[in-house]
């Protein structure tokens, strides 16, 4: 053994050719913390100083390369002051250094996956060899940073400038083929012949066919591109990455200028420019919120993954009431694996549902994500029926009829006598109580909620509600269930309008504010989108539908009549009344219009101006600041409630469901996050600017106590 520690081994193979080898104790990946940093500087320094060595393999002893760095460590890093963060990146670069320098030719057997600084341990090779499975990349992007141990410098003199911008702006995986194409690896290899393609590939370079020397020189020069080259590669590349970014997702665009920068420069000098803009990206409120977006992300899964051990096998799914809703769960059960009966009481509701499935598998097949048999196989795992006939084998039942509390008992209640006694129900019901429906069962501990956000297939969340009497194992199924479909699910307490719409609801409750105090629907929704909203809120609310506004907001108002319970008309009664729905009609505040792809396009209807004008109350102008805090303010304030009353269990939870199911702009982190980011004490006097207009805008009194003494919701 030639040096062995926690996360690193470097032991003799055969006629001085050594293998080092990742295998980090206790972790079921391989990452880099800072010990496996300090482990892979000790290591090198152990090979240096071995006369012996002429050769290294560099392998994994997990079902993964190297996962990347360990995330949970950049909170603290992110937090030094910029100076100390660029010292950091070249330290650790310097140890990369060194291995790329050893006097011995190098190969990286890549298993599994190799992702950021996973991928940039193999490029500090000579060679590199991946197996046919799998995958590499540099995801640092989805961060709000970019690669910071040598990814910008080395990727682009590997496999040229246009190449490496579209892996380091996309973050996206690159399978094994075309890794080999573009020349990022040097061999495709056979799962079970990854560590003889490495050892083949030493033994070329040590008996001269191969020259490890020349293979290692473009790494540690300048770029190959003329200036007119450069400018060309950089300037366009720059223009259409912005506009795919956006303006709210700098590290794209900074990536290229970094690599632009680097062009002209050796190594050190290009690796001291990568360290300089990886620091100032690091230092940013979007590098903060995504990398808490991502360890949020991770809590909430190792939170479901906690309730395996209670969960049933669903074996048969079954939904009741077909339909578009009925129709994409059905879809989404099949094609992750599992059978599921599609009950309606009329046969074109049944045809709708089967239709909304076939749709949705022809878009896969379309576009390659999916073969014809593969689709042919998800249809027939869709059993359509009218009759109660198989739901004695079903495991979990969806419950998912008209929003209607009387019906939904009735078919509760019917649906109960035709299942197992071990069966789980479940109402993928969007606002009206879990206890409340519970009551028309026998069986209360077998019933919980399951609710889906509208497109069922695009949206991740899954709401799973826990009423008075849910048991752990309805719960733990339930949550089993959303997972196998693909979904992500937040496990809440019963309330009205849960967490997501319950939080929703006072968000829609401030754009009526000021539709009545005389502000334009169009520049609400232009300062929302600016914000980072996918769409503004009369878009939303028309792709809604003003019917299930209307109706959720009266569910609220009684549920919530301190603050949620205004007399007043509104835009949503006015649209409502006029039976103008939003896209289901043609028109809402927008009207629609068929695209060339038959997708409904917006368009400005002057008649909804005619309309709004009897809620017109007052004419007051506003900032776009005061438009969004009008917004924001009571949207965040509900998000508070909501953990305060224990609907939720974490600060995490309840900003990965605004995430999730609503669309929250990413790169704030969610509302809990937003405050955070803000200052408490700052938020809760932007709130109080607002005072007169009652409840809604009023802060807690534990948030006025974290504002007084410093508090965060994160760390």
């Amino acid at each position: 053994m030639i040096y062995e520690g926690k996360a690193i081994t470097v032991q003799g193979l055969e006629d001085g050719i050594v293998e080092l080898r990742f295998d980090l104790q206790g972790e079921s990946v391989n990452k880099f913390n800072s010990a496996t940093l300090s482990e892979l500087q000790a290591a090198v320094e152990a090979i240096q100083n071995n006369s012996d060595v002429k050769g290294v393999i560099v392998t994994s002893g997990k079902d993964v390369f190297i996962v990347g760095a360990d995330i949970t460590e950049f909170v603290n890093t992110f937090k030094l002051p910029e100076e100390d963060l660029v010292a950091g990146n070249l330290e650790a670069n310097k140890i990369f250094n060194a291995f790329e320098d050893l006097n011995v030719p190098t190969v990286a057997a890549i298993n599994g996956i190799a992702l950021g600084g996973g991928l940039e341990m193999c490029l500090a090779a000579d060679f590199r060899v991946m197996a046919a499975s799998a995958k590499i990349g540099l995801p640092e992007v989805k961060l709000g940073i970019y690669p910071g141990f040598g990814g910008t410098v080395r990727l682009p003199r590997l496999i040229g400038v246009d190449n490496a911008i579209e892996w380091i702006c996309g973050g996206t995986e690159q399978r094994a083929d075309k890794a080999l194409k573009m020349g990022a690896v040097d061999a495709v290899v056979a799962d079970d012949k990854l560590k003889e393609g490495a050892l083949d590939i030493i033994k070329r370079a040590l008996s001269g066919e191969l020259d490890y020397k020349a293979k290692r020189q473009p790494k540690l020069e300048k770029i190959k591109l003329n200036t007119i080259e450069q400018m060309m590669a950089f300037e366009t590349s720059k223009g259409f990455v912005a506009g795919q970014a956006g303006p709210n997702y700098p590290a794209p665009v900074e990536a290229i200028k970094t690599i632009q920068k680097a062009a002209n420069h050796g190594r050190e000098k290009a690796l001291e420019i990568e360290a300089a803009g990886f620091a100032k990206l690091a230092k940013t409120t979007v590098a903060a919120s995504l990398v808490g977006l991502f360890l949020n992300d991770q809590a909430l899964k190792h939170k479901a993954k906690q309730y395996d051990k209670q969960a049933g096998d669903v074996k048969l799914g079954a939904v009741l009431g077909a339909g578009i809703m009925g129709g994409g769960i059905a879809y989404q059960s099949a094609v992750k694996g599992t059978p599921i009966l599609m009950k309606d009481i009329r046969e074109e509701g049944i045809q709708l549902g089967l239709d909304e499935a076939s749709k949705l598998l022809g878009k896969r097949v379309a576009k390659g994500r999916m073969k014809p048999e593969q689709m042919a196989k998800a249809l027939n795992a869709i059993r359509p029926t009218m009759s109660y006939g198989d739901f004695k084998e079903v495991d979990v039942v969806v419950e998912a009829v008209v929003e209607n509390p009387k019906v939904k008992h009735a078919v509760l209640a019917e649906v109960e006598g035709q299942v197992r006694d071990d069966a789980i129900i479940a109402s993928n019901t969007s606002t009206i109580s879990i206890t409340y429906l519970a009551q028309a069962l026998k069986r209360p501990e077998n019933f919980c909620g399951m609710h889906f956000f509208n497109p069922v297939h695009m949206m991740p969340l899954v709401e799973v509600i826990r009423g008075e009497k849910s048991s752990e194992k309805a719960i733990a199924t339930t949550v089993a269930y959303a997972k196998k479909m693909g979904k992500t699910p937040v496990v809440v307490n019963d309330c009205p309008g849960f967490l997501v719409n319950r939080i929703l609801f006072p968000y829609f409750g401030g754009f009526a504010r000021l539709i009545n105090m005389g502000a334009d629907f169009q520049r609400v929704d232009k300062v929302m989108e600016k914000f980072g909203w996918p769409m503004g809120p009369a878009y939303l609310m028309d792709v809604v539908g003003m019917d299930t506004g209307h109706h959720g907001r009266d569910v609220m108002a009684e549920g919530y009549p301190d603050r949620m319970a205004d007399k007043t008309k509104t835009a949503v009664d006015v649209m409502y009344e006029a039976n103008r729905l939003g896209q289901k009609t043609g028109k809402g505040f927008y009207a629609y219009e068929m695209d060339k792809k038959g997708k409904p396009k917006k368009v400005v209807d002057p008649e909804t101006y005619e309309l709004l004008k009897p809620v017109v109350l007052e004419q007051r102008e506003f900032t776009d600041e005061e438009i969004l805090e009008i917004m924001m303010v009571p949207l965040c304030l509900e998000t508070v409630r909501c953990l305060e009353d224990g609907i939720v269990e974490s600060a995490a939870d309840a900003d990965m469901g605004l995430i999730y199911g609503i669309g929250f702009p990413p790169f704030r982190g969610g509302a809990l996050r937003y405050i955070d980011t803000i200052g408490v004490a700052e938020f809760v006097a932007m709130a109080d600017k607002y005072a007169e207009f009652g409840a809604m805008y009023a802060p807690t009194e534990k948030l006025r106590e974290m504002a007084k003494t410093g508090q965060k919701f994160f760390g």
